[in-house]
């Protein structure tokens, strides 16, 4: 009688142990194994004219902001106001990678709120996404003068990220030099 009440409370016990550990982990500091490395590979069209062609190699020579986002991202809305006044910093390039969405509809969304980005790079199927370790938007890389990926922002830019995690990692990476 006593093992038909102890074994059910212990599995009791052992379910809520695991959910309350499950409540401090933190989905958004997921480490990248991208950190560390050399930029993925990938040659994608432009979103603004798609017979251009970017490639990984455009990361290489200065700092670079990957911002990947996509018109039916509600987060990517949030965050593009930030986008927008982060832009105008000269420290770093800001690019764009419009992640499984319809060409025409980023474009018009682009222009009626406004383009932060230098260029941007169409992935309508996903598949570049996937080699950069993507699984939700936005997320924002940030690539040194030598194409290395040294951070990824999984969520939303807010002024604290911006100013706490950003900002003193691109005034270290200004200061470094570029490899080959």
């Amino acid at each position: 009688m006593k093992i038909r009440v102890i074994i059910p409370f212990l599995i009791f016990i052992s379910i809520v142990i695991i959910l309350w550990r499950g409540l401090g982990l933190q989905p958004a500091k997921v480490p990248s194994p991208l950190i560390g490395k050399p930029a993925p590979s990938f040659q994608l069209p432009l979103l603004f004219d798609p017979q251009k062609i970017t490639h990984d190699k455009d990361l290489k020579g200065h700092i670079t902001l990957l911002n990947v986002w996509a018109t039916w991202c509600t987060a990517c809305a949030e965050e593009h106001d930030a986008l927008l006044h982060i832009s105008k910093n000269d420290s770093f390039v800001l690019y764009g990678l419009d992640y499984k969405d319809d060409p025409d509809k980023a474009k018009d969304w682009l222009q009626k709120n406004g383009n932060p980005y230098k260029l941007v790079a169409m992935d309508k199927a996903g598949l570049a996404a996937i080699d950069w370790g993507v699984y939700g938007t936005p997320e924002t890389f940030v690539i040194d003068k030598s194409g290395v990926v040294r951070y990824k922002q999984i969520g939303p830019i807010t002024s604290e990220v911006w100013s706490e995690t950003f900002l003193p990692l691109l005034a270290e990476l200004q200061n470094e030099p570029q490899n080959p």
